[in-house]
């Protein structure tokens, strides 16, 4: 073969080793993807092969240079692993800004952990992370992965932005299937970013730059691009299914996961059945039910059994005495079906955030399990992890999200409770002196319903120094605050609770020369302005909706007379609606009413200065002053 047509090749191979080196260096990232970026991916690339419904193999390849402390959790060095999963390749290297290297770990050198938090009793995930703490910044990281799965439920997503603070130079993937199984592709908000489809299962993505997140935006996970494969025919740790939708997917749940796993011993159905015997309605008997559950186990996770889906056998929980959300679930679920109420095992994602299953593209996920109890035409759910939670109370955890019920029939998307901006209440009454030194004293009532009881209630288990402490900083405003008692009534069957509180301030007011200023809200102001924008990049959400009513009498010492007080105020907009006033009792008694009402709902990033322009208005009157003078 003649040299001449050896030359191309070399070029070509010398072309890529040659970009592949200017990766290294940090010096060679563009600009505008170092802005607002603690980490860039410089090259992603993962490649999977699927070779049956049970087999696929993972490589990956990916390079990170991280500038800053905050940007080592997106190196993205670890990988989880059970049983059904085999490491053959894990390896990183790390060069310096120059793109010297100069540090190596092998697989052996990586860190070998439990995959889930301290409070799991059982768990066979694992996880191998790689610890390396830098010497210098910034420096880049290769990381190279090869793993082969013999269990197909989970697939690997891609994530072309991978989160606020990181930029992606390039990023790629591609799915070869040699498997003959069909897999079902579903993309989300690609069409704002620069990414390229080359085939269905093959896409890439350049120059993505970084996000921060801005005030009352939405979660990253709603509005970044994300692409999510399901295999049709799957296998999850030695059992296969069928996933054609959400219907295939609860019925091979509730056929291979759960059926068989119910049985209870026999003393137990009989106290059962004689507990509820008496009860008139399904409801009244599953209210039973629930405390005995209550009463009688506690939650410890267990992550074992087909993937950490299959729950713990009822007989099990009832002879143990605790499980995680899966076994206590299917506990209660048992007990119920004793007492002839017709009940649903429930998939869901458990944050405080708004999060939900896909109702359109049936994979596996979510990450807690609940119980639904149908009733006419609302449901009743319920949490049964916990110990102290009101019968059918969900608010802050799992409200406002689709779930994935499991019947016999198959899988349905249902949306859990909405509890509305009037259900979510908050109502604060005092009764407050004023002396002529500007000292308060008040005894307050807060009493907290909806997503509000959520917020409040828990306080009471608290030991009294972090009481005292909860409530110094809720009104942190208040000076010298000094919190002389407190007591607290939990009315689990209306869902209220309240909190009697009596509280003094030596120097609530201020004094100037003969006058006294002092602010008539002093138990439930807001007191922050949400962040200035320039130009807002974000849309904005207020996620849930809530009403706050307060009401004070505020008896004034007879030495001052009230020389002014500020006008009423009422405002109402698309965001919610704000309105106070002050009534004059007598010469040295005043009534403060207060409501601040707040919308749910999501707003265009357009809107975000209004919004700004309400809470400001809300602040501002919040800190209105009334003024006294002495007679004396």
């Amino acid at each position: 073969m003649s040299f001449r047509f050896l030359l191309p090749a070399f070029f070509i191979i010398f072309s890529l080793h040659a970009q592949n080196d200017d990766l290294l260096k940090a010096t060679t990232i563009p600009l505008e993807l170092m802005i607002k970026s603690n980490a860039v991916v410089r090259f992603d690339n993962s490649n999977i092969e699927v070779k049956a419904h049970d087999r696929y193999i993972y490589n990956r390849k990916r390079i990170v240079t991280v500038f800053n402390e905050k940007g080592i959790s997106d190196q993205g060095t670890y990988v989880f692993y059970d049983s059904y999963v085999k490491i053959n390749t894990l390896e990183a290297r790390i060069y310096n800004k120059n793109g010297n290297e100069i540090k190596k770990f092998k697989k052996n050198d990586f860190e070998d952990a439990s995959a889930v938090s301290g409070g799991t009793l059982y768990s066979d995930d694992r996880v191998k992370y790689l610890d390396y703490t830098p010497i210098s910044y910034p420096y880049t990281i290769v990381f190279e992965l090869e793993v082969d799965y013999r269990s197909t439920a989970f697939f690997p997503q891609w994530r072309p932005l991978e989160g606020f603070y990181v930029s992606t130079e390039n990023s790629e993937y591609k799915i070869v299937n040699n498997s003959g199984i069909t897999l079902r592709i579903k993309t989300k908000n690609f069409e704002d970013y620069n990414i390229e489809k080359h085939s269905d299962l093959h896409y890439s993505a350049t120059h993505l730059s970084s996000l921060r997140p801005e005030a009352y935006s939405p979660s990253f996970k709603t509005f970044a691009p994300i692409l999510r494969v399901a295999m049709t025919d799957f296998e999850m740790n030695g059992v296969r299914g069928v996933n054609n939708n959400w219907e295939d997917f609860g019925k091979w749940m509730h056929d291979e996961l759960l059926t068989g796993t119910e049985v209870l011993p026999e003393n137990v159905k009989v106290e059962i059945k004689n507990l509820t015997k008496d009860a008139n309605t399904d409801i009244e008997k599953a209210k039973i039910v629930y405390n005995y559950m209550q009463n009688k186990t506690r939650y410890i996770s267990v992550q074992v059994g087909i993937g950490g889906w299959k729950p713990m056998l009822a007989e099990d929980v009832e002879r143990l005495g605790y499980g995680d959300c899966k076994g206590l679930s299917n506990y209660t679920k048992a007990l119920l079906d004793e007492a002839g109420v017709k009940s649903h095992y429930a998939v869901i994602y458990g944050d405080r955030d708004l999060v939900s299953i896909d109702k359109e593209f049936s994979t596996t996920e979510g990450n807690h399990v609940v119980l639904y109890v149908p009733n006419n035409d609302e449901g009743v759910w319920l949490e049964c992890t916990s110990q102290t939670n009101p019968f059918g109370f969900i608010a802050s955890f799992t409200d406002d999200r689709d779930a994935l019920l499991i019947t016999p029939e198959g899988g349905k998307i249902v949306h859990t409770t909405i509890y509305t901006a009037q259900e979510n209440l908050k109502t604060t009454n005092a009764e407050v002196s004023l002396t002529k030194d500007g000292a308060i004293t008040a005894d307050v009532v807060i009493q907290t319903q909806g997503y509000q009881y959520a917020l409040h209630e828990g306080v009471q288990n608290k030991p009294l120094r972090d009481q005292k402490l909860a409530l110094s900083d809720y009104w942190s405003y208040i000076n010298n605050l000094s919190v002389e008692s407190i007591s607290y009534d939990n009315n689990k069957e209306q869902i209220v609770f309240t909190e009697n509180t009596a509280v003094v301030s030596p120097r609530y007011a201020t004094k100037t020369g003969k006058r006294l200023l002092f602010h008539p809200n002093a138990f439930n102001r807001v007191t922050k302005i949400p962040t200035r924008y320039k130009n807002r990049s974000l849309d904005f959400e207020i996620e849930r909706g809530t009403t706050d009513k307060d009401e004070y009498t505020i008896t004034i010492d007879p030495s001052l007379e009230i020389e002014a007080v500020p006008n009423d105020i009422s405002i109402e907009n698309q965001f919610g609606s704000y309105q106070f006033s002050i009534e004059k009792i007598s010469d040295h008694k005043l009534r403060y009413k207060r409501q601040f009402i707040r919308n749910k709902g999501h707003f265009p990033k357009e809107d975000y200065a209004k919004f700004r322009d309400f809470i400001t208005s809300v602040v501002k009157h919040d800190n209105s002053k009334i003024v006294c003078i002495s007679t004396n």
